[in-house]
Parts: structure tokens; C-alpha cells; sequence
């Protein structure tokens, strides 16, 4: 499976000044082509790769475009790949319309095939027109990488990202189960405690606990004159602060993800709708601050890549509103109940631990038999 490893990078000076102008170019031919093919969408026409790719070698050779030969070809023909991968997300509903990139955001080239070289025993990287790049390598590379993209974030900090294909490494099995419902107020809920004990995973909140300290950073940034150097420094530290908090919650969420993984065979999620979730005003900033997509999605990989098991539970199962002892749905359980009692058996349950139980519960027998989940109810339990 090809897997994305992501090291620190410090260029030269004239290195980073070439990396500028090949950043600025990227960018160029990105916003062209979608402007070109959102034009042509328009006239009714339609424009594909193969004649972005066409029209990209006649604009370079006009006068007024002719700067672009200055930087690595490979980089601008790759940043018509990417434009058609956000098409084709885009036309499967994976992700909106593509938009514009805009100078000062996250800056990147690829680079491919023979435009990069990589050496395994010394882990020297050689980049075309740019010489060799000094790296922070943290991990033993035993394969050739695929491809080699430059970073350059916000921060002013520089990355490198090789696609590497790693082969799988199975963990010994557990022969355990468990079922997880995700939340703002928790951010998990388990219907089995992991090994030191914790059923319940509370929300770190790394937004909340740095939102005073961003808003008066971004408060300095506005009143900076545009166009100034102070702007352009204000405006870094704010990108610092983010980095911070996509940092912070990256690597909590690595080691709560990692740690189930580890634990447990086959983990029941349920499939929530967080496009539609965040489009409610009152709930973006907690969902997003939560991670939870990046959570499921942490879980899916990592149980690919050392042979587990992660099956969805569809999001119209009543997990939060059917008993998990008698199975019955109690329709009073409205979005604001965190606690309530069954009336057909008396059992009193916690909203989330019954959904983690229901979830378990509904997977396990989608597991088993296959059948469709909105039919699924948990069968053969006594009531308690």
C-alpha cells in the first residue's frame, strides 16, 4: 500500500528563491486551467487533461508567458493532475467546485519520475533545479519513493512528502471487538475501556484552548498595513498559531487512533454526515476542533495497513434512541438527552455508551450476515 511520509526540510537561501518562482508558477498554471476549463464548461464545451495539458505547451511559448520555462516542467504538468483529481472529487461529491489558489497560502510542487533522485544508503535527495535538499529524515526509507513533493506552509516552514509503497504488516490479533460513537462534548465513547481503562475520551479542545491567543494575533495581522513587511510577519505568526492547533491535534488523535488499533480486530463506527454536520452554525467551530472525519479516517488506514477490520454502520440506525438490553426505540430521545431510562425494561442508560453498544452490535451482525443495516436490530440479548 503507498503511504505518505512527510519530513522537515531547510533549503538554502537561492534554494528557497528558485522554490518561490517554481511555487508562483504551479500556482499560475493551476488557476489558468481552471479558469480555462470552467470557461469552457460555460460555452458548453468540455476540456479534459489531455487538452489542458495541449494548451499548457502553447502557453508556454508565448511572449508573455515564456517566464514559465524558467522553472522544472515537471512541477507545472503536475499541477494539471491535481486540477483534474479535484475534478473528478468534485463530479463523485467527494468535495466542492475547485477554487483559486491564492499567493501566501500553502505552496507546493511535485516532482516525478526522472525530475528527482534518492539515494537509499546516504537518504540524499536531488531535486531537479534545485541541487541536493537537506532533510531531517526521522525513519529507515527501504524503497525508491514514487514521487516528491515540496511543501513550503504558511509558517514559512519547508516540508518534503514521498509516496512510498510500504507493504503490510499484520499485528497479532486480539480477538476483540469494540464499537466507538464520536461526539463534541466526548470526543469518543467506547462500548469496551482500552487497556488503561478509558471507555470514555474526552475532547482535547485545542481550538478552544488557544482561541483567545488566535484572535488577538489575527486582530494585530488586520490592523497591519497591506502590503507591509509587518503584515507579512503578523500574518506568519497566525500561521504559526494554526500549526500549533492542527499539530496538537493531529498527533492526539494519531495516539488515541493507534492505540485502539492495537487493542482491538474489528472496530464498528458509525458513518456520520460531516459535510452536512458542519453546515449547522452552532456546531462548525466544535466538529471541526474535534477531528472526528480525520479520526474515522486515521482508523480506516491504520487498520489496512496492519490487517484489522473498521465497518460503517449507516448514520439512520437508531443507535442513540434503541435500548441496548431490550431493543427497544424510544422516540422522546432528542438530540439535547444525554441520559434516560428505557420504559419497556427500566434500564437506565448513558445516550452515548448505549450508542457504542448498539453500534457493536449492529456491525457485528452486518459482519456476520451481510444484511442491510437500517434493518439490522440487535437480536438474542436478555433484557437486563
Amino acid at each position: 500500500m503507498e503511504l505518505r511520509w512527510t519530513f522537515r526540510c531547510y533549503p538554502t537561501p537561492e534554494q528557497e528563491q528558485i522554490l518561490a518562482r517554481t511555487f508562483g508558477c504551479c500556482r499560475y498554471v493551476y488557476n489558468w486551467a481552471l479558469a480555462e476549463r470552467s470557461k469552457a464548461f460555460r460555452e458548453g464545451r468540455r476540456m479534459n487533461y489531455n487538452q489542458s495539458s495541449a494548451a499548457l505547451t502553447a502557453l508556454k511559448k508565448r511572449p508573455d508567458t515564456i517566464w514559465l520555462q524558467e522553472v522544472a516542467a515537471v512541477p507545472l504538468q503536475q499541477s494539471l493532475r491535481n486540477l483534474q483529481r479535484a475534478f473528478k472529487n468534485f463530479f463523485e461529491k467527494r468535495a466542492d467546485y475547485p477554487t483559486f489558489k491564492k499567493k501566501g497560502q500553502r505552496g507546493s510542487a511535485t516532482y516525478v519520475g526522472t525530475s528527482f533522485g534518492f539515494d537509499l544508503a546516504t537518504r540524499h535527495l536531488t531535486v531537479t533545479g534545485l541541487g541536493r535538499l537537506r532533510l531531517r529524515i526521522h525513519r529507515k526509507i527501504k524503497v525508491d519513493p514514487s514521487s516528491v513533493t515540496v511543501i513550503r506552509e504558511p509558517s514559512g516552514k519547508y516540508f518534503v512528502s514521498f509516496v512510498i509503497d510500504v507493504a503490510a504488516r499484520p499485528l497479532r490479533k486480539t480477538g476483540q471487538t469494540v464499537g466507538i460513537d464520536f461526539g463534541v462534548s466526548r470526543l469518543a465513547t467506547l462500548s469496551k475501556p482500552l487497556a488503561d481503562g478509558r471507555k470514555r475520551i474526552a475532547n482535547p479542545k485545542h481550538l478552544g484552548k488557544r482561541l483567545k491567543r488566535l484572535a488577538f494575533l489575527q486582530r494585530r495581522a488586520a490592523k497591519k498595513q497591506k502590503g507591509s513587511k509587518r503584515r507579512d510577519l503578523a500574518k506568519r505568526a497566525v500561521s504559526r498559531c494554526n500549526e500549533k492547533i492542527a499539530n496538537a491535534r493531529k498527533d492526539a488523535l494519531n495516539k488515541f487512533t493507534t492505540q485502539v488499533i492495537r487493542e482491538f480486530d474489528v472496530i464498528c463506527i458509525e458513518d456520520l454526515n460531516l459535510r452536512g454536520m458542519v453546515k449547522n452554525h452552532s456546531l462548525a467551530r466544535s466538529l471541526s476542533d474535534a477531528g472526528i472525519g480525520m479520526a474515522v479516517q486515521m482508523l480506516e488506514e491504520k487498520a489496512e495497513r496492519y490487517g484489522k477490520r473498521t465497518i460503517r454502520v449507516d448514520r439512520w440506525f437508531p443507535s442513540s434512541k434503541m435500548c441496548s438490553c431490550c431493543g427497544h426505540i424510544n422516540s422522546a430521545v432528542v438530540l439535547g438527552v444525554s441520559a434516560w431510562a428505557c420504559p419497556s425494561c427500566g434500564t437506565f442508560h448513558d445516550r452515548d455508551d448505549n450508542a457504542a453498544t448498539n453500534i457493536e452490535a449492529v456491525g457485528l451482525a452486518v459482519l456476520a450476515h451481510g444484511f442491510s443495516v437500517r434493518d439490522a436490530l440487535p437480536s438474542g440479548r436478555e433484557p437486563c
